[in-house]
């Protein structure tokens, strides 16, 4: 059944006159005339009657009346959808994060824009390291991640810096370099001898690298006892005691009763950025906002 027909049906019905229903629609009368006989056809039993002042509903056409304004409604709900999608008000987006990128105000306040602006975007969020969320946006199963120090960059993923911080040292509480709990900067060199606990290297070997690198640049090689897969449980240890680590600035809240957070002597010599990736291939609809307002969002 052809929704014009309904739609032309419902135009007679309500005028109660074939000639101002054709007014209304902007069409002569006998096309109009052609198109309800047409349906009366497809239905196979009459629709209107017609007398000198215009026309009333068949009891057939009581109930089509209120079946067509059911249908017609609903197609114009659909053609409404179908346009929000068209241009990405609508649909799924599969979002994660790392637990480093997570602490920064800048994650929240990005899904809560995402959320607030496009409420017809439906946000799946999820936790991984930085190598689990590239492998995943390689295979298609993210949209896009947030991570610090890009893991590596695989062909088809483009990648964002939102903003840069610097990275510090996370010290216990009772620490020796650090007895009065007052934060000081640190060189890398005076926690030769601590033991270091770090995010493991494949899931956040950015941040990992440069640490270790920055550490041999000062003469030393740090020594690790512990190799965790969030950065969260990192300062958990570290709150317990069991070593010291290096985290970006944002985190710097976590745990204020137990650990020391010291800048890193020499200012920006180690950083932190944050970071969206995407699969290139997928950059348009709820995606295509998603990254513009990153943008937006990160303008300083």
């Amino acid at each position: 059944m052809d929704i014009r027909h309904l739609r032309y049906f419902l135009a007679v019905a309500d005028a109660g006159s074939l000639t101002r229903a054709a007014e209304v629609l902007g069409i002569q009368q006998p096309p109009l005339s052609q198109q309800i006989m047409a349906l009366e056809h497809e239905v196979g039993v009459p629709l209107l009657r017609r007398h000198p002042k215009g026309v009333a509903l068949t009891p057939a056409g009581q109930v089509l009346r209120t079946e067509a304004q059911r249908l017609v409604a609903g197609m114009g709900a659909l053609q409404e959808r179908m346009a929000r999608i068209a241009a990405g008000r609508e649909g799924v987006l599969d979002v994660a994060f790392t637990s480093s990128a997570a602490a920064h105000a800048f994650t929240p306040r990005l899904l809560r824009e995402c959320r607030q602006r496009f409420a017809g975007i439906e946000l799946r969020l999820s936790e991984h390291n930085a190598e689990d969320i590239l492998d995943a946006l390689v295979a298609g199963r993210l949209h896009a991640g947030l991570l610090r120090v890009p893991v590596n960059h695989p062909p088809g993923i483009d990648m964002l810096t939102l903003l840069t911080e610097p990275a510090m040292l996370a010290l216990p509480w009772g620490h020796p370099l650090v007895p009065d709990g007052r934060p000081r900067p640190l060189a890398p060199q005076a926690l030769r001898d601590d033991g270091f606990i770090l995010v493991r290297r494949p899931g956040a070997p950015g941040l990992y690298a440069n640490w270790l690198r920055l550490c041999e640049q000062a003469g030393f090689q740090p020594r690790i006892v512990a190799e965790v897969d969030r950065m969260m449980t990192n300062l958990n240890l570290v709150a317990a005691g069991a070593g010291v680590s290096v985290v970006p600035a944002s985190m710097s809240g976590a745990h204020p009763e137990a650990i020391v957070y010291c800048p890193i002597a020499g200012g920006q010599a180690l950083s932190a950025p944050l970071t969206l990736a995407w699969r290139r291939s997928d950059a348009e609809g709820p995606l295509a906002h998603l990254i513009a307002m990153a943008r937006e969002l990160a303008q300083p």
